[in-house]
Parts: C-alpha cells; structure tokens; sequence
C-alpha cells in the first residue's frame, strides 16, 4: 500500500531542495528538529501550491508563478536573505548586485531555485507516481487551511528567530506586495496556457540531456558568473533570458497525460545534475559544516529515479506510435496479406492467424 502522495511531497519537496542540494547535508537534514521544520516550510509550501494549480485547473506555467512566490515567501519574508548583506550563504552575492538594500542577484536566483527545484519537480514527480490522482485533490479544505497556517507559523519563526537583522520596511513591504501579486497571476492565467504547442516532445533521452543542461546553465551563471561578470545587471539580464529560452523550449511541445514519460525524463535530468554534484560536495574540504554522506544521498536519488522510471517505462504500443510512416505502411501491408489469405483458406482452426492479425492491431494502432 502506497503512502498518501500528499505526505511524501510533504518530504520529498525539501529533501530535494534542501538534503540534494547539500543545503543541508544529512548530519543537519536527519536532525529531528530540522527535519520536522524543514518539511512544514517546504512540504506544506509544495502542497499548497499543488492544491491551488488543481482546484483552479491550472497548468505548469501557473505552478512555476506559484513557485516563484513560495520562494519569495521563504527567502525574501522568512529568513530575510533577500536583504541580510550578512546572510551566511551569500558570500560574494553579498557584495555583487547590491543595490537599496536587497540582494538582487541572489534574489533572482533564489527565486528561479525554488519555483523549479523546491516546487515544481518535487509536485511533477510525485504527481508521475501517483498517475491515477495526478488530477485530483489530495488534501480536503481543513488540511489546506492547516498548512497555510503552518506555512505562516514558521515564516514567522523564521523571521524572528534566524537572526536579529531587520528588513528595510518598504523592500519588505514590497516583496509581500510581489507574492501576492503572483498568486493574482497564477490565477488569471488560462489552464491551457504553454500546453498546446505545435510539436511533439522530443525523445525522453533527449529532454532528460535538456533538462540537464538546463540546470547546469542555470547554476553555472549564477554561482560563476558573478565572479566572471562585471556588471551584476548584465548577469540578471542572462539569468532572465535564460528562463526565457527554457520557457520558449517547453512552449513547443504539447504537454498532456500522454506525455508523462516525457515530463519524467525533463525533471530527472534536472534531478540528475544536482545528483551528480553530491560527490563534489562530500570532498569538498573548505565546507564549514559536515557534508559526510552526500555521495550516499545521491545514490539513494538515483535509484528512485531508476524505480520510478521503471513504474512509467511507456507501454509498447506507445513506442510503436513512434515509428515511421513507411514503417507502419509496411505493418499493415503484411496484416493485409494475412487478411487476404485468412479469407481465402476458410479453415477450420484458424486460430493462429487471427492471432497473428490481433498482435498487429495491438502493435501499431493510433492512440485513442
């Protein structure tokens, strides 16, 4: 018997955003304090932004929005990274993007981080291993309320008890007025949005090497590029034109429930970069803190990735659906054949070849 999909987002959401990542290796992850704050700020963000894309028919564009404002939530009303010049995770972006008191640089990145990595995949994946709910509520109304207010409860523990720094009123002020902006939007914009493209999904190899690549580009320019770029607007530019690029790249294809192992393969290429960075973090010996067991974190992320794959390997008729037109004419010349000689031999048992003929309507027929 599986466990509700609400609780394992409940701590999939910051194993991925927080243990993956090395944010927080598993010496601080496993702790049972950490842990339990860790899931109610990213567990109950994740399903609330889940609920809300499925009780308003919203799609994946809408999701990415809310994303955006969970991060804003977290880092800019939380633990006030946004503007802390101090924050220990800084380091040059303490300095590189400043401007009127907000960490600009690190508040793009920290915002694109989370809308895709502590919002969107976990919800895509658990929604892929949950396939006959991936359409449904999964928590009722009061559930919903109590992790809102959860999710409130620790923002404000956050707020008060990480550090003594004070946001400047007005950028604070501002950065609410943005989250509840995006939820506007994520509202207002059409379910179908971005979802009826003209082309369909490239091979889930290939979106698995995009997927990839997407996030190697997106935590190369900004962990690189500040060190490498002058001018932190610039940067900001890239950083914008990137999500763009990746945007336009997803608006080509038609995303639906036949697409599911395509949708796999895109967000475990994503999964797939910060799995192949746990060895670099367990080495690293200028860590302050004890990344001991990351190189183990990342096998265990593969092998569920492996598993899960397995679970949604598409059926064979769904790879035959692939195949060339003269392939498929070839098909149904030989099932024709067969046909013709199945009339012309009126025998008794022919059991055989209407066997034969079966397999070719089950091998090559179009999807309903």
């Amino acid at each position: 018997m599986k466990a509700p999909p609400a609780l394992v987002l409940f701590f999939l959401a910051p194993a991925i955003a927080e243990l993956l990542s090395s944010s927080a290796p598993p010496s601080e992850f496993f702790n049972p304090t950490t842990l339990l704050l860790l899931a109610s700020l990213y567990g109950s963000g994740a399903i609330i932004v889940r609920e809300l894309k499925v009780r308003w028919n919203k799609g994946y564009v809408s999701m990415l929005v809310l994303g955006a404002a969970y991060g804003i939530v977290e880092e800019g009303l939380m633990v006030k990274s946004f503007f802390d010049p101090g924050w220990v995770d800084l380091g040059i972006l303490a300095s590189y993007g400043r401007w009127q008191g907000v960490n600009w640089v690190w508040a793009e990145w920290l915002t694109i981080y989370h809308a895709v990595f502590s919002i969107s995949i976990p919800i895509t994946l658990v929604e892929l291993a949950y396939g006959q709910r991936r359409n449904k509520s999964w928590v009722g109304h009061k559930t919903l309320t109590v992790l809102v207010a959860l999710l409130g409860a620790v923002t404000a523990l956050g707020y008060l008890g990480l550090t003594d720094y004070k946001p400047p009123f007005m950028q604070y002020a501002l950065s609410a007025a943005m989250v509840i902006a995006l939820i506007t939007l994520a509202w207002k914009i059409p379910p179908q949005t971005a979802k009826k493209g003209s082309h369909q999904p490239l091979k889930p190899s290939r979106l698995a090497i995009a997927g990839f690549l997407s996030a190697a580009s997106l935590f190369l320019l900004f962990m690189i590029g500040p060190y490498t770029i002058p001018q932190a607007p610039a940067l900001m530019i890239l950083g914008l034109a990137l999500v763009l690029a990746n945007a336009s790249f997803l608006k080509r294809y038609m995303w639906n429930d036949k697409t599911v192992y395509n949708k796999f393969a895109l967000a475990a290429g994503a999964v797939a970069f910060l799995i192949a960075l746990t060895p670099l973090q367990e080495f690293n010996a200028s860590r302050p803190d004890d990344p001991r067991g990351m190189v183990i974190v990342g096998i265990v992320a593969l092998i569920l990735l492996v598993l899960l794959k397995r679970q949604l390997k598409p059926p064979l008729q769904a790879v035959n659906n692939q195949l060339r037109p003269t392939e498929v004419a070839v098909a149904f010349s030989v099932e024709a054949a067969i046909a013709l000689e199945f009339d012309r031999s009126r025998a008794s048992d022919n059991s055989i070849v209407k066997g034969i003929i079966s397999c070719f309507h089950q091998k090559y027929r179009r999807p309903e």
